[in-house]
């Protein structure tokens, strides 16, 4: 077993390979320190009732079973099926859906049927368009969830648009990303110093075999 006094000898041995882990981790901290931009699209997105005479304001009208009904939805595209229909549709990259709790941290439930879309990408109209096949597949849901159970036209659930996609520039988090590459490149480099100690001990090993075989030899 390795103590941390022989390991600490190992990496005094083996010192050029440590230089050498340093170096190609310095070469790859640059591109870490200037990260390609990065940017995110947002919207919110709510499932209405049917407008009706007691209630001409849909929005007025919103239950928790209409929560439950969007929350279905979106249990839908998080299923491995849904996850390859979006990336099907052309969705790619990183995305969240994220039904919004109106609730507090006594009632933590799903009062209000409002979903958050976002969308990060490296360009903003990208981003935008992400979101917009985002809604796109989720309204197809909805209809399909709604034809299979037979729902009569003039009582349909619509979706609707809280608030239209927005893009907003995402500031680098070059710490963390530094951070990484350093730990990466530390572990690579006393992992490699390892192995060629290893490889060196063999090789000595082996040598030291053949050398006493060739003392019996008479």
């Amino acid at each position: 077993m390795l103590t941390p006094e022989g390991l600490a000898r190992v990496l005094l041995r083996r010192w050029y390979v440590l230089l050498l882990a340093v170096l190609v981790t310095g070469a790859a901290c640059y591109p870490a320190l200037r990260p390609a931009p990065r940017y995110q699209s947002s919207a919110v997105l709510v499932v209405k009732p049917p407008r009706t005479d007691n209630q001409p304001n849909q929005l007025t009208n919103l239950q928790p079973s209409l929560a439950m009904v969007s929350y279905a939805v979106v249990q839908q595209l998080q299923s491995l099926a849904g996850r390859a229909e979006l990336r099907a549709a052309g969705v790619h990259g990183t995305y969240r859906l994220t039904p919004r709790n109106s609730g507090t941290s006594a009632t933590p439930y799903y009062s209000i049927p409002t979903l958050q879309i976002e969308s990060e990408q490296t360009r903003p109209e990208e981003a935008d368009r992400q979101v917009q096949l985002i809604i796109g597949v989720y309204g197809r849901h909805l209809s399909a969830l709604q034809a299979a159970q037979r729902v009569p036209a003039s009582t349909l659930l619509t979706v609707d648009l809280v608030n239209r996609p927005g893009t907003v520039a995402l500031p680098p988090n070059r710490t963390r990303a530094v951070a990484g590459v350093g730990a990466l490149g530390t572990l690579t480099g006393v992992m490699s110093a390892l192995w060629i100690e290893r490889l060196a001990a063999a090789r000595r090993g082996r040598r030291g075999q053949r050398l006493s075989g060739a003392h019996r030899t008479p």
